[in-house]
């Protein structure tokens, strides 16, 4: 059983979003996973559709009077559980604190489970207290999601100075999350940690499919599995795999996750998607699509261009969700030349 922690300092930066994708991720690729969502907020628990109680709150869960299994929960995809967060979660660091050895709390709890899972996945709360301490000492690596800004950077050598002192030689790993190629500050610092070897090579791009996540309650990956920002979950996983010699596992059929061989929408796929990954001037006026379910806005760096094709592909596309019947692939390809016009890269396949 590998422990994979998805840690930092800051909040708001991708962790829940990191730790919901990469979990059913692992599940996809065959490994019995457990994702433990350890943030008193519990939005990994409520993106599995689940409520974020646990009998007995912080206190019982750990007490190591019983079995974490116990607390565990099935999800709605095969290989994947859960264990749901809960309220009292916030006073944690206070519960470890009166344990005689508190950095061993979570490493004992999680060494029976070791038979029934592969993968554990650590959706941890925002900060560097007692309870990080017990994480690092659990974990077989520690994920890092930075916000491609300096002081976010910074806050790297913060979270790598505090693993080294918990524990020297533990796996570290930084990725960009919520990376924006529009912005010249994202792709500078995209260039500037390109050559750190901290940083994996995947970056998550800021995506209209992961922003869902909480309404549809259903990871990007499986949402919109030909997203950007998906895409990029599955090539960090792949990091991911390899830094752990996993060993690898035998697939799951993806219509067990829900996944056939149906074309994405079109309006939350293909059209999202490229506006998703634009590139274009900061601060410039930005040409608006309008698709059958939302209105994305590109921003282009030149003049607002927009073909009558667009517009008549959109009216296309409504016309043929309200019915349920598939997009042509012509559709497709006249709303990717749209976004062109507009200067808005294509979603690679």
């Amino acid at each position: 059983m590998r422990v994979v922690a998805i840690a930092g300092a800051k909040g708001g930066v991708g962790k829940t979003a990191a730790a919901v994708n990469l979990s059913i991720v692992a599940a996809m690729a065959g490994y019995r996973t457990l994702l433990w969502d350890l943030d008193p907020q519990g939005a990994a628990t409520h993106c599995y559709r689940a409520k974020a109680k646990v009998k007995g709150g912080a206190t019982r869960l750990l007490g190591g009077k019983r079995d974490l299994q116990s607390f565990t929960r099935r999800s709605e995809y095969p290989n994947l559980d859960l264990l749901p967060a809960d309220a009292s979660f916030r006073v944690v660091d206070t519960v470890l604190s009166t344990r005689r050895w508190p950095e061993r709390v979570i490493r004992k709890l999680l060494r029976p489970l070791d038979r029934s899972y592969d993968v554990v996945v650590l959706d941890c709360a925002p900060g560097l207290g007692v309870v990080t301490e017990s994480i690092v000492a659990a974990s077989d690596l520690v994920l890092a999601p930075i916000v491609p800004a300096p002081l976010a950077v910074r806050s790297l050598d913060q979270l790598a100075d505090f693993v080294s002192d918990h524990r020297a030689g533990l796996q570290l790993l930084a990725f960009l999350s919520m990376l924006d190629e529009r912005k010249v500050l994202h792709r500078q610092m995209q260039e500037l940690v390109r050559t750190d070897r901290r940083f994996a090579l995947s970056a998550i791009p800021v995506s209209s499919a992961v922003e869902r996540m909480g309404l549809e309650q259903v990871p990007a990956v499986l949402a919109s599995p030909r997203n950007l920002a998906a895409s990029a979950y599955r090539g960090l996983w792949a990091e991911v795999d390899e830094r752990l010699e996993l060993g690898g596992a035998v697939p799951l059929d993806p219509s067990e996750f829900g996944l056939g061989d149906a074309t994405e929408d079109v309006a939350t796929g293909a059209v999202a998607d490229a506006a998703d990954g634009a590139d274009g001037a900061d601060g410039a006026d930005g040409a608006v699509v309008e698709t059958a379910t939302e209105v994305v806005t590109v921003d282009s760096g030149v003049a607002p261009v927009e073909p009558p094709t667009v517009t008549t592909v959109a009216e296309t596309v409504s016309v043929a969700t309200a019915a349920d019947a598939a997009v042509p692939d012509d559709a497709v390809s006249a709303v990717i030349a749209g976004l062109l016009a507009s200067g808005a890269q294509p979603p690679e396949a």
